[in-house]
């Protein structure tokens, strides 16, 4: 008799395990069946990192070409070149989704937009798998274009500025990382549970690497910062018409 009771606690944790664990990685869908990112995130981190930025681990970074040292762009003191952010000059694509403050996004049948809460950085991005825009002008962000690998979103980013990559050189200021003009992104997002959204981000740039190289990070949910939401950054060093009255630059 108590060893039937036993096998029938055993069966029955097992069950009860099993619906937990279903639980855990049943992920919420839009209308058309596709993983919902909608909510608020964390900045992207490698699995079980701690610490509040995320910058991209130089043991991965591919041989440079001829000439590619120019990555490494020294600090000059200026503090419009090594903290251009100081005066609201944008932070730039991946930076400002790398540092210490929540990304919202929200997503419907055709767009996902991403809102870092620094600097309210926002990205709009198109689900429809279109091709990258021809005469765009480079950006800060780029033209990003989303397409769907079955549970596994896409998102393909070109037409960069030159501009800086990282925040590593609060780390190393002989390390200020400028990626190239010819700058190009892929980043799979992958809901692999309610509360994880696998991030795995290429880096591609042919003026720089010998070839691309792929950092995995992960996104964590945050439910309890809906009450409320990104906190407002406004950015205003180089308003020059306080009260309407414009000075000379």
């Amino acid at each position: 008799m108590k060893r039937v009771v036993m096998l029938l606690f055993i069966a029955l944790a097992t069950v009860v395990s099993a619906q937990s664990s279903s639980k855990s990685t049943q992920i919420p869908r839009t209308i058309d069946g596709k993983p919902d990112f909608s909510g608020i995130w964390d900045n992207p981190k490698p699995p079980n990192a701690r610490g509040p930025a995320t910058v991209f681990d130089r043991t991965k970074f591919p041989p440079f070409k001829a000439g590619g040292e120019a990555f490494y762009e020294p600090r000059t003191g200026d503090p419009r070149h090594d903290e251009p952010r100081a005066f609201c000059m944008p932070s730039g694509f991946p930076s400002a989704f790398l540092g210490p403050y929540p990304v919202q996004m929200i997503q419907n049948a055709k767009y996902l937009v991403m809102i870092t809460e620094f600097m309210r950085v926002t990205r709009i991005i198109p689900l429809d798998g279109r091709p990258h825009q021809a005469d765009v002008e480079p950006t800060f962000y780029g033209d990003p274009v989303g397409r769907w690998d079955g549970d596994t979103l896409v998102i393909d980013t070109t037409h960069f500025k030159r501009w800086s990559l990282d925040d590593y050189y609060y780390t190393n200021p002989k390390e200020y990382r400028m990626h190239s003009d010819a700058f190009h992104t892929v980043e799979r997002l992958t809901r692999v549970e309610a509360g994880t959204i696998k991030y795995d981000f290429t880096v591609d740039d042919p003026k720089i690497f010998t070839k691309p190289w792929t950092e995995n990070w992960e996104f964590k949910l945050h439910p309890e910062w809906e009450k409320t939401g990104l906190y407002e950054m406004v950015c205003n060093e180089n308003n020059r018409c306080p009260g309407g009255q414009c000075a000379k630059p």
